[in-house]
């Protein structure tokens, strides 16, 4: 193929997870390296697991994450339809093309016999493997089985196959990502390829849409790789091309177990709805099995793209730190200009009023909270006391810093003092300097004395610049909570 096309073929059968993504986002950087088409399609056979709201995830969630598709249900393209329930009518001329040359067979075997060839072949302890019974039916017997109300599934003639393109039963391929790899397609057997209701299994609809939308390049988790092997066979019965097959290996939870929700966000959605940025987690994914060869880490998705090399994913599987993706996060939260963070914070301050801020102030706030930030809704828990007129203090602050003795002759001493202050950041950080330097000639720490007036009017012994805090809050409402905390 003189094109490199790749797709992405999601089953909306829950949101975009993080691995999906991966894979979404390793199909996406290689067909922009390449100048090709990056393709969206969708698998939605499976009519009980699939919903409109899953497919809506989908798009979002690949759309946020900047993996625009050049052909897809929304844009189109010239292979469509791309969503696979819309594409059944197609199927059948395939099945009978291989019903025709021999590579394929009625069975009318109940689920009943199967079950019973499966229970003989545990009790011999030996792997499963259809007893091909149906192979050879002549049209009398087909025609007495239908009689009886049986409807045939259709399978794959694995023996045909095998000695139609192949020396032994041994398959081999190239695999872009792993190198070779092989299976004794004996122990495959005779797989269904159409249902006795006339649908397509998984591993045929997936060549037929591949061919007909003329994929290059198959690009997936490592969990396809025994799907391959049936795939490939099905691309040479139907004349053809097969692709090249790369296989990425799986993400692990830092515990090396499967990625599940039990260690935090698996799906995209989730991670954004927690505030990690679009941007830092495109970047975070696209190191998880590959490196840039310059080393380093912090790169936009066209710098990626440039020096992305398929051939050099590694092949083992990767460990999702999620304390990594945090600092990523963070990162890229600095780097975020100041107008563009504000906007992103508003989500996350619903539950206080903004209205109480003037733009001044709320800049200042986002300006002396952002350091710490490592998402978005950390926010949240960080400017709680900037809001209304009193504040909230826990009962240990309030017995370990507060009621100190130390505490409440230091808020003794601030308060008259503080009222006759110019109430500006730059006159506040002369005169707060003063005061702790007076208070350390009395023997007590200058952190110590901040504690003090930190907890009363922040309700918190630590947090952001303490000047900046007095600015926002102004001097009425800064003296009334300290006033408070004197017993």
């Amino acid at each position: 193929m003189s094109e490199v096309r790749v797709r992405i073929a999601p089953s909306p059968s829950g949101n975009l997870h993080i691995g999906t993504a991966r894979t979404a986002l390793f199909n996406y950087l290689f067909a922009k390296k390449m100048g090709g088409k990056f393709i969206l399609r969708i698998e939605d056979t499976d009519a009980e697991r699939t919903s409109q709201e899953y497919i809506d995830n989908i798009f979002d969630s690949l759309k946020a994450l900047g993996l625009n598709w050049d052909e897809g249900p929304d844009v189109g393209g010239p292979y469509g339809p791309y969503t696979q329930s819309q594409r059944f009518d197609i199927y059948p001329k395939y099945v009978q093309q291989l019903l025709d040359s021999g590579f394929a067979y009625e069975c009318f075997c109940t689920p009943e016999e199967l079950e019973q060839e499966k229970e003989e072949a545990t009790k011999a302890k030996k792997p499963y493997v259809y007893s091909k019974k149906c192979e050879n039916l002549t049209e009398e017997e087909k025609a007495k089985l239908r009689a009886e109300g049986r409807k045939p599934a259709i399978r794959f003639n694995i023996a045909k196959a095998q000695k139609a393109f192949h020396d032994s039963s041994i398959l081999k391929f190239d695999d872009v990502v792993k190198g070779e790899l092989h299976m004794d397609t004996d122990l495959l057997g005779d797989f269904v390829i159409q249902k006795s209701n006339g649908a397509p299994t998984y591993n045929f609809a997936v060549v037929i849409d591949d061919a007909l939308m003329k994929i290059s390049h198959v690009i997936r988790g490592e969990d396809h790789i025994s799907n391959t092997y049936k795939q490939i066979l099905i691309f040479e019965a139907l004349g053809f091309e097969v692709p090249k097959f790369g296989h990425l290996g799986m993400i692990l939870a830092p515990d090396r177990s499967k990625l599940s929700k039990r260690h935090g966000a698996t799906a995209v959605s989730d991670f954004v709805k927690q505030g990690y940025l679009t941007d830092a987690l495109i970047n975070f994914v696209a190191l998880l099995g590959w490196s840039p060869s310059d080393g380093e880490e912090i790169k936009s998705v066209d710098e990626i793209a440039k020096d992305f090399r398929l051939n050099e994913i590694s092949s083992s599987n990767s460990i999702f730190e999620y304390d990594k993706l945090k600092w990523m996060n963070s990162h890229y939260i600095k780097m975020l200009p100041m107008e563009e963070l504000k906007e992103r914070l508003k989500p996350y301050l619903s539950q206080y009023n903004l209205d109480e801020l003037t733009d001044a102030q709320y800049t200042k706030m986002v300006e002396i909270t952002r350091e710490p930030l490592t998402l978005l809704s950390d926010i949240t828990d960080a400017v709680p006391y900037f809001f209304g007129k009193d504040v909230h203090i826990d009962e240990e602050t309030q017995t370990k810093t507060l009621d100190t003795e130390v505490s409440q002759n230091v808020l003794k001493d601030f308060v008259p003092k503080a009222q006759t202050w110019d109430w500006t950041d730059e006159n506040l950080h002369e005169k707060l300097a003063d005061f702790r330097a007076e208070w350390k000639e009395k023997g007590v720490k200058p952190k110590v004395t901040m504690w003090a007036i930190r907890a009363a009017i922040t309700g918190r012994t630590c947090g952001a610049d303490m000047v900046g805090i007095l600015d926002i809050l102004g001097k009425e409402t800064s003296l009334y909570r300290a006033q408070k905390a004197i017993k």
